[in-house]
């Protein structure tokens, strides 16, 4: 049973929208994982990695896709490791700091990568495929909204 099947009704509607997004995004994220092993034999954080690259043509410093990734460096070097060896990704050096380095796609990362995105998007889509192009512009806006509260708090 999934924690929305478990709200009563004596629940606060919040609280009851809260756990259906959350139902929903479970969801989705287990099946875009599934299909990421399956079809391409990878995972969704190597996948979040390759994203943050494809972003930036030039690469980025490892503490910066830590930061973009919300994950610590030893993560993000472990996956960078899997990557370097399979000649997905490469380390270059930073001039004048003899310490750091940045990471970029290579050339077979990016195809790599562009084939993945593009099923993911096909994932993604087929996810929504149950409301129309109305709902998901009014979902979006509603969502918007939410995700523009939090953004004021901080």
């Amino acid at each position: 049973m999934d924690m929305e099947a478990r709200a009563h009704s004596e629940h606060p509607e919040a609280l009851r929208l809260w756990l259906r997004l959350l139902t929903c995004t479970q969801l989705v994220e287990k099946q875009v994982r599934t299909a990421l092993r399956e079809q391409f034999d990878t995972t969704l954080p190597r996948f979040d990695l390759m994203a943050q690259l494809e972003r930036a043509p030039d690469g980025l410093r490892m503490n910066e896709l830590s930061r973009r990734m919300m994950v610590t460096g030893g993560n993000v070097t472990g996956i960078t490791d899997q990557l370097v060896a399979e000649d997905l990704v490469e380390r270059i050096d930073v001039a004048g700091d003899r310490r750091a380095y940045r990471v970029r796609l290579t050339a077979k990362g990016r195809r790599a990568f562009d084939d993945m995105a593009q099923a993911h998007e096909d994932w993604i889509v087929k996810a929504f495929a149950g409301l129309n192009d109305r709902e998901v512009a009014s979902l979006h806006k509603l969502l918007g909204k939410v995700k523009t509260r939090f953004q004021e708090t901080e």
